[in-house]
């Protein structure tokens, strides 16, 4: 964007929401102000800003969390999700047919904000809640939604930033992952072998919408012995759940 239309003070108040949203309870001012290299004067003057306005919340010990009106904001945000009670109701029963958890995300630049998770009966449980962001190139749930792009769009997209690697098996290099995505996008889904987490593997599918526009991605997530006997209904499994969402959300194949 434009710096003639650029808002820095807008700027600043993103970083601290996004801060105090990632590391809530842990930053008092001078944590801030020190964390984002903002002044402290100024610092004193978006908190209070922020804190007279309801989107943060001063606790005991000067830390800061985020606040209700913030929350107001979130529900009315996810309410437009109809989708989302659908995806409950339709992932609660792929997850009988595999017994793994299913999650369904959004992009958002270069990452990808879950949205919901269907549970096993695993005592095993993903780190990944509704709310949480994750580099889009580390998983199947992003890498699905990058389909949506040509190989201009994509590089734009990240020009300039480099792959962060999650684990050791985090894909490295841009072209290799632009050929994870072509491939991709001739069949339907792509598969991820613990570049988010180690141990995890992950088969993802996307969602579209009545304008045939890619929305969502869906996943099912599992250890590697149950990868190892379930990848091939986890994938034919996962499709149909997103042809089954894709309807609801008004997609014509």
């Amino acid at each position: 964007m434009s710096e003639k239309y650029w808002v820095p003070a807008i700027e600043r108040t993103n970083l601290v929401i996004g801060l105090i949203a990632k590391e809530p309870g842990k930053h008092r001012l001078i944590d801030l102000s020190k964390a984002l290299n903002i002044n402290k004067s100024t610092m004193f003057s978006l908190l209070n800003t922020l804190e007279t306005l309801g989107w943060i919340v001063k606790d005991h010990g000067d830390t800061y969390t985020l606040g209700p009106t913030l929350g107001g904001y979130s529900a009315a945000y996810f309410r437009k999700f109809n989708l989302l009670e659908l995806f409950y109701k339709e992932a609660s029963k792929s997850v009988k047919v595999i017994d793994e958890t299913i999650q369904m995300g959004t992009l958002h630049g270069t990452n990808i904000v879950y949205l919901a998770k269907e549970e096993n009966d695993s005592r095993v449980r993903l780190m990944s809640d509704p709310g949480m962001q994750f580099p889009a190139h580390a998983t199947a749930i992003g890498k699905i939604q990058l389909t949506q792009f040509s190989y201009e769009e994509f590089q734009n997209l990240y020009a300039n930033k480099q792959l962060d690697q999650s684990t050791p098996f985090t894909v490295k290099d841009k072209e290799e992952l632009w050929h994870q995505i072509e491939a991709a996008k001739k069949v339907g889904y792509i598969c991820e072998e613990q570049e988010a987490a180690l141990g995890f593997y992950c088969v993802s599918a996307p969602i579209y919408n009545h304008e045939n526009k890619l929305i969502y991605g869906i996943s099912f997530t599992m250890m590697e012995n149950s990868w190892k006997t379930k990848k091939q209904k986890a994938i034919e499994e996962i499709i149909d759940l997103a042809s089954r969402l894709s309807k609801h959300a008004g997609y014509v194949s």
